[in-house]
């Protein structure tokens, strides 16, 4: 420990006075520390391999180790544990010629040990306080298992939900998007982004861009747009997390203008540095240098070389930078400059996490054993996801349910545990969480009397239910025939007063690499559904999904319908805490969900045809479908409660508006119920007079308010110019005088509408 303190001690010698502006020491000392390095100890800092969960015992003959002692490493991830993580960081510090310290990154997306709901389902809480929260204590877990970085938050829109990445971001809304992205990145760096604690690590907004907008919802497919779109509905949530300060940014694996991201000098440079002021490091997508001759852009050396011309600083896996750069620097192709500049950004990003002063900031080992998985934050994630539920419907009031009631809970969703924490949730203990069974009859008590089947098995098709459960995710298929399952599923129904069918899709048939053409409930599930139904009895479709799905025979035949996507390691007592009254139910859709895949992309804030259909019918020569409504299954917005809500009319406290001057729009909210609630007032705002096409509405404001039965607030938002600009056909940012609609309701389609003018 002396050897390595003094070792330390020497390269911070170059430091200034703490007194002097920080930026100055930083600049200083990273000047000194590269003045030393050689063009390959520069190069290795651009490399950033995985190698799985590396046991303890690395040290003395592994191949990666020995790249890490020539300097040849700038980084790892997917590997978790303080000890493990010392070890390898004290060949870095102790071994290397430099002593530099290493980054440690995983894929921390929507929790650690404890999982909280999948963003997308996070998203539909529309609670920025406990979306940060949730990113705090995921940032505390992984710190405390020897992590530093985390990439996330994935901030992509989308409005294709055949696209499996849907499940992982934020839906289609870029205001929404952006508020959510500022909220993750102060949630992992802090408020301040000074990483002072041990529990701030470092944050990557991904996929840089458009990722979420591929080609027939087919994952790492060409995505191809104007630049009016880029700018207005797309690139806004990287922005913001760019101005919340975020440490790094991963590109995309597609396209953009017909160049992949990571060579695309115009989206790294340009957009990112130039126009938004990044100052942070960029990093490849596993192998997307590598994959850069994929799109005939010639052979891996070319790669190498454009990705490091177009501004991406690190290559995740790949190790093009690793095996190239040196020749393209002494062949004259690659400027040492460029190389210089990558570098220096990593090598910021460890000074900003203190990793120079103490390479060990991560691996105490005691904060494992009482930083993870602990009492106080499942308390937490259990609240959160019983807000990120979707009452979608409640015909007859079925839901919340008596707990004395005989209920049969019947389903191929209801008995797994290991599926309750959704998609990309890599840290999480499978054996931990309760199956949604467990969690019911924990909730209700010793009074309850709760029956079950299986009912079906998740699919019909025996490779793909293989498929859709990998990575731990098993659902044991069920050898009996269709009719054996149905018979004992109907036969418990009979038993029971009400049915909950646990139903909907896999954890894994979302996520990276599950896109599906048909998106609604598995048609062996359906089948069993159906049956259910028909018995007459009151039915509960709990429904389980990562992506919006197509839901019309549901929605027309059964009783109640809720949304718990997936909702984490506490999902099945957040479910019970909601199915039967303990919370009530308060999520909204950031997706909207379509009738029909014949409708993607289907959203709310669209441009309006010359020839709008009314919806009421199939009308020639108008924008519609001869077989199908234009409308929407579940509007962006939507989501029950088990009290109702009603609104005032607009007040306005002016019709006039000038540039540098704002008006205040109110209405009053009333819980006209018999039951506390919460609701998320939504403001909305259609520029009705623009030099371009303008959307039919576009989220501008959002507030989350708590009513008892009976109680009534007024809900102000004060409208600004800022709220009203847009990126014109020149792709300057500015409001342009006229008549502006002003919305707000509790969805994007049930909303009271005023008017102003902008002077």
């Amino acid at each position: 420990m002396k050897k390595i303190m003094t070792v330390v001690l020497a390269l911070l010698a170059g430091l200034p006075s703490v007194a002097q502006d920080r930026n100055t020491e930083m600049d200083n000392f990273i000047d000194n520390l590269m003045g030393k390095m050689t063009l390959e100890e520069k190069i290795g800092q651009l490399n950033l391999p995985s190698e799985g969960d590396i046991i303890t015992g690395l040290g003395s003959n592994s191949n990666i180790a020995e790249k890490i002692r020539k300097g040849q490493v700038g980084g790892m991830f997917n590997i978790k544990g303080a000890d493990k993580i010392r070890e390898i960081q004290k060949i870095a510090v102790e071994e290397s010629r430099m002593k530099i310290p290493m980054l440690f990154g995983m894929d921390v997306i929507h929790g650690y040990e404890t999982v909280f709901p999948i963003p997308l389902g996070l998203a539909c809480t529309w609670d920025m306080d406990a979306i940060e929260q949730s990113a705090r204590i995921g940032a505390t877990e992984a710190s405390a298992n020897g992590i530093n970085w985390t990439f996330s938050p994935m901030v992509d829109i989308a409005r294709d939900p055949r696209w499996g990445r849907v499940s992982e971001g934020s839906g289609e809304d870029p205001f929404l998007g952006g508020a959510i992205a500022k909220a993750m990145v102060r949630g992992y760096q802090g408020k301040d982004n000074s990483f002072s604690e041990n529990s701030n690590i470092l944050a990557c907004v991904k996929h840089f861009a458009l990722y979420g907008a591929g080609e027939a919802g087919r994952d790492y497919n060409t995505a191809d747009m104007s630049h009016i779109r880029m700018y207005n509905d797309y690139f806004y949530p990287y922005k913001a997390a760019v101005e919340q300060g975020v440490g790094s940014v991963m590109a995309s694996f597609n396209v953009v203008d017909m160049v992949p991201a990571h060579a695309n000098k115009w989206l790294l440079t340009e957009v990112l540095r130039n126009q938004w002021n990044f100052t942070g490091f960029t990093v490849a997508d596993y192998n997307g240098v590598g994959e850069i001759p994929s799109h005939g852009l010639g052979d891996m050396k070319n790669a190498s070389k454009l990705a490091l011309d177009a501004g991406l600083d690190m290559d995740m896996v790949s190790e093009g930078y690793l095996n190239n750069l040196s020749a393209l620097v002494k062949e004259g192709k690659v400027d040492l400059e460029q190389v210089d500049k990558a570098c220096r950004r990593i090598l910021e990003a460890k000074y900003k996490l203190g990793l120079f002063k103490d390479p060990y900031k991560f691996c105490d080992s005691k904060r494992a054993k009482k930083d993870i998985y602990t009492k106080e934050n499942r308390a937490i994630a259990r609240k959160t996801a019983s807000e990120s539920f979707v009452l979608l419907k409640n015909e007859g009031n079925v839901l919340p349910l008596n707990k004395s009631k005989t209920i049969a809970v019947i389903g191929p969703l209801a008995n797994t545990a290991s599926n309750m924490v959704g998609t990309w949730s890599v840290a999480a203990k499978l054996d931990k969480p309760l199956t949604l069974l467990e969690g019911l009859k924990e909730v209700a008590g010793k009074k309850s009397n709760i029956l079950y089947a299986v009912g079906s098995n998740l699919l019909s098709d025996a490779k793909m239910q293989q498929d859709a459960t990998m990575f731990g995710r098993d659902i044991p298929r069920d050898n009996r025939t269709e009719e054996e399952l149905t018979a004992e599923a109907l036969a418990i129904a009979a038993k029971s007063d009400v049915i909950i069918a646990a139903m909907g899709e896999a954890s894994e048939m979302s996520g990276e690499s599950s896109s599906r053409t048909d998106i609604g409930i598995p048609a062996v599930q359906k089948r069993l559904l159906e049956k259910l139904v028909a018995t007459g009895k009151p039915v509960v479709l709990v429904l389980f999904a990562g992506r919006p799905m197509t839901l019309v025979w549901e929605q027309e035949n059964v009783p109640a319908i809720l949304n718990v996507w997936f909702g984490g390691s506490e999902a099945a007592q957040a479910i019970g805490d909601v199915v039967f009254g303990d919370v009530n139910p308060s999520g909204k859709l950031v997706s909207t969900f379509p009738r029909s895949v014949a409708q993607i992309p289907l959203y709310y804030n669209h441009l309006m045809t010359g020839r709008p259909a009314s919806d009421k019918g199939f009308e020639k020569f108008r924008s519609n479908y001869m077989d199908e409504k234009n409308a929407p299954l579940y509007p962006f917005g939507y989501g029950l409660s088990y009290t109702t809500f009603e609104y005032t009319d607009i007040t306005l406290n002016s019709t006039d508006m000038t540039t540098n001057g704002s008006i205040q729009a109110s209405v009053t909210v009333t819980n006209t119920g018999n039951r506390a609630g919460k609701e998320t007032v939504q403001l909305y705002i259609r520029d009705m007079e623009a030099s371009i096409s303008r959307p039919v509405k576009e989220l501008k404001g959002f507030e989350k308010v708590s009513l008892k039965a009976g109680e009534s607030k007024t809900i102000t938002f004060t409208i600004t110019e800022d709220l009203l600009k847009f990126y014109n056909s020149e792709l300057q940012y500015a409001s342009e005088p006229g008549a502006f609609r002003v919305m707000i309701g509790g969805s994007s389609d049930a909303v009271k509408t005023a008017s102003f003018n902008l002077k």
